[in-house]
């Protein structure tokens, strides 16, 4: 019967979303939705850059085997960057009537600046992506109870998000996002008031939580701890602000000012949504502590889908899971498409394919979500194989921006002598220290990647005062 009803939900998202595909007639259309959006679609679309399977189950877990402060880079990192974003950025970026966040690496600087940059923003999402389907192959397990593998679970999972996405594009992300939010938002209450009941409250699963010292947030006061305390922060909270999908959530508005309030609101919803799956997946402790000693060193993501399959009514299993899916596919999507049009708009146009026309290009980068999908499967059966996390699979994903795509965005933004050559000294000397120190120390406990971002945001500085740009990219008006 909780098959049935999940099934039902599946196809009643694929349905929305392929209706949502008739608005689509060009490639902007596809990538942008026709810059359109409405205030509480934009917002709704990036509190869902975050809201996946990270937040519902990665998250809570990496809370139940350590405590506050292995959460600073998702959901505290997540949070800020999304309202940086906002304050920053999103005018500023909406106003330059961009395409992609990679258009802006070529208008400001040049077309190798862009494929090189384009290239980073791309593989940067196959953990991410990776991250979203690998959930979806733990439901699936563990709704059929083991019949159907958690490889199988994430083969059918891609497939599902695939068919919706290729057909609508951002039309299909935006209207799906919308209903899966609703769901998320109702079920998830609807599930904590449950659990309240069986708990006696939320208090007393507070107290718990503080007793077993789960509410430490700082590091200790030693030099390693608080570089490891930051390199954790920034990774998410900087690396992610050069990414396509929340540029182009923000980039679907009506207006400048609607990418800007939306991407703060969302920031700030997402913030404080994120304490309810901490509360559910905590609760099993005072609820079945059993269950979370047999699941806390095997399978720790796991511990609340069991919960509420173990403790809760029919009903309430049916709006959980349908709200799991929710959040996981409404994040799947928009992150499958942002790297296909990063790669079909900024890498291979100009490239493989000159002087395109529009309908040929929506075609190619149908195409390109279709091959990055099968590349995201496969990477996450190859996580599965290797037993890595699913919050370390997110975390993981947005060393490569940081160190790459970070400065030149910034300093193109906001400092008027940033050059091209800066941004070659910046990308060579991040990359230089990242990638010999990942792999001569990848455990060190300050992050390797973390030095590369020093060492490309120095570069940057360097290389541009040694030859200053001669131009900036011009904003047009934009009514805010």
């Amino acid at each position: 019967m909780l098959a049935t009803f999940v099934i039902l939900y599946l196809v009643l998202s694929i349905a929305i979303g392929l209706i949502a595909a008739r608005h689509v007639h060009s490639a902007g259309d596809y990538i942008t939705a026709g810059r359109s959006l409405p205030i509480y679609i934009v917002t709704a679309m990036v509190f869902a850059t975050w809201f996946g399977a990270e937040t519902v189950l990665g998250i809570p877990a990496t809370f139940q085997e350590e405590n506050l402060g292995g959460l600073i880079s998702d959901p505290f990192g997540a949070a800020i960057c999304l309202i940086l974003f906002g304050l920053f950025f999103a005018k500023k970026l909406y106003r330059l009537n961009l395409l992609t966040i990679g258009d802006f690496y070529r208008k400001r600087y040049n077309r190798k600046v862009e494929v090189i940059t384009g290239i980073a923003i791309a593989l940067s999402y196959l953990g991410w992506v990776s991250a979203q389907i690998t959930a979806l192959g733990v439901v699936f397990n563990v709704l059929s109870e083991g019949a159907i593998t958690q490889a199988q679970g994430i083969m059918i999972g891609a497939a599902v998000v695939f068919i919706y996405t290729v057909v609508g594009g951002m039309w299909s992300v935006a209207m799906t996002t919308f209903f899966q939010m609703i769901v998320i938002v109702l079920g998830l209450f609807y599930i904590a008031w449950l659990v309240s009941g069986m708990t006696g409250g939320v208090w007393p699963v507070v107290e718990h939580a503080a007793h077993a010292e789960k509410f430490v947030f700082w590091p200790e006061l030693s030099a390693v701890a608080w570089l490891a305390f930051i390199s954790a922060f920034l990774t998410v909270a900087f690396g992610s602000i050069p990414q396509q999908d929340v540029f182009q959530r923000a980039n679907s508005s009506k207006s400048a000012g609607v990418a800007m309030w939306g991407a703060i609101l969302g920031g700030v919803f997402y913030l404080l949504f994120a304490a309810v799956p901490l509360y559910l997946t905590y609760s099993a402790n005072l609820i079945d502590p059993g269950l979370v000693q047999r699941l806390l060193s095997t399978d720790a993501e796991s511990i609340l889908p069991e919960l509420i399959k173990g403790h809760l009514p029919l009903i309430a299993q049916v709006i959980f899971y349908g709200a799991l899916l929710a959040v996981i596919m409404s994040t799947a999507s928009g992150t499958l498409l942002a790297p296909s049009v990063t790669l079909s708009e900024n890498v291979l146009k100009g490239w493989l394919f000159k002087d395109v026309k529009d309908t040929d290009m929506l075609r190619i980068t149908r195409f390109v979500v279709a091959v990055f999908a099968m590349a995201v499967t496969l990477y996450a059966l190859w996580a599965l194989e290797n037993e890595t996390g699913i919050h370390a699979m997110v975390e993981a994903s947005y060393k490569v921006t940081l160190v790459v795509a970070f400065a030149p965005l910034v300093f193109g933004l906001y400092w008027k002598r940033a050059s091209t050559l800066g941004v070659y000294v910046s990308i060579a000397a991040g990359l230089s220290v990242w990638l010999p120190l990942e792999f001569v120390m990848p455990d060190a406990e300050i992050s390797p990647h973390f030095w590369g971002f020093l060492a490309s945001m120095a570069g940057m500085v360097v290389g541009s005062l040694m030859r200053p740009a001669g131009h900036v990219a011009k904003a047009r008006p934009e009514a805010s």
